[in-house]
């Protein structure tokens, strides 16, 4: 696993030297376009639309649009002397709190510490401490020039950092449209919704979801490349169900069977979504 970053967090009076690695990965199927014509990848060019010309990197500049079509130039001298009053290299924590005071819409990236020393005996010691009290800590961090909030956790065996958005980061959900008023709702078909969520509850195991395009199209790619014939399954027609209470009952109906014969549920096809009108 590629080091991406070296630092020490900041715990009071004690640094400790960690290394950080990114903890995720993302997994999309890329393309790349092509020309049609000889399946060369297609090249793009960096061109001024007023000079109609293509600009070389040393003629470009950093410019911050304060309003449309207005700029103020920010130079290489500019970026260094903020960067001078920032450390660069200190998770400062500044504050232990309860996990369960975040919401997962702060969160952002993750990343795994581990110590820069193989006995890590600060390491093991902050580890421990935040295990015993259940609290995770809010620090500071910059990260390639951008300095972010973050919240350390003992994950395992070992600490790990969420970045999160500042608040201001986060849009307020005032300017949602079309939010549905805080009204009643019918009794009967709430006890039903009730207890579907009950049927569908489970204990958390990651593993058993997957990413069915990306499944569906590495198979697709890898069957072109051993140059087989594709063949596209045609797609089912969606059922339309108008009434809520019926789709609840169907629903609730559907968990009670799955529920009941657990060894079936994984083979079980995929039904026909329900919609609601």
């Amino acid at each position: 696993m590629h080091t991406m970053w070296k630092g020490s967090i900041s715990f009071g009076l004690v640094n400790i030297p960690i290394k950080m690695f990114a903890a995720t990965e993302n997994k999309d199927v890329r393309f790349r376009n092509l020309h049609k014509e000889c399946n060369t990848p297609i090249k793009y060019k960096k061109t001024c639309p007023t000079c109609n010309k293509e600009i070389s990197e040393d003629e470009i500049v950093k410019g911050f649009e304060y309003e449309p079509g207005h700029f103020v130039i920010i130079t290489n001298e500019d970026i260094n002397s903020v960067k001078n009053e920032i450390d660069g290299k200190s998770i400062e924590i500044v504050d232990f709190v309860n996990l369960s005071d975040i919401d997962p819409i702060y969160f952002d990236k993750t990343y795994y510490l581990a110590p820069q020393d193989t006995i890590g005996k600060a390491y093991k010691l902050l580890r421990k401490a935040m295990n015993d009290t259940g609290k995770i800590a809010i620090a500071r961090i910059t990260i390639r020039n951008k300095q972010s909030l973050a919240a350390l956790r003992v994950y395992e065996n070992t600490l790990v950092m969420e970045t999160i958005f500042y608040p201001d980061e986060v849009r307020p959900i005032s300017q949602v449209p079309g939010l549905p008023e805080d009204e009643e709702v019918n009794e009967k078909e709430l006890t039903i919704a009730n207890q579907l969520i009950g049927n569908l509850t489970a204990d958390f195991d990651p593993s058993k979801y997957k990413d069915n395009y990306r499944e569906a199209m590495t198979e697709l790619i890898n069957q072109k490349i051993a140059g087989k014939e594709v063949k596209v399954a045609p797609e089912t027609p969606e059922k339309n169900i108008i009434d809520l209470m019926e789709a609840l009952q169907a629903s609730l109906q559907e968990t009670k069977t799955a529920k009941a014969k657990p060894s079936t549920r994984a083979k079980k096809k995929t039904t026909t979504k329900k919609q609601i009108g």
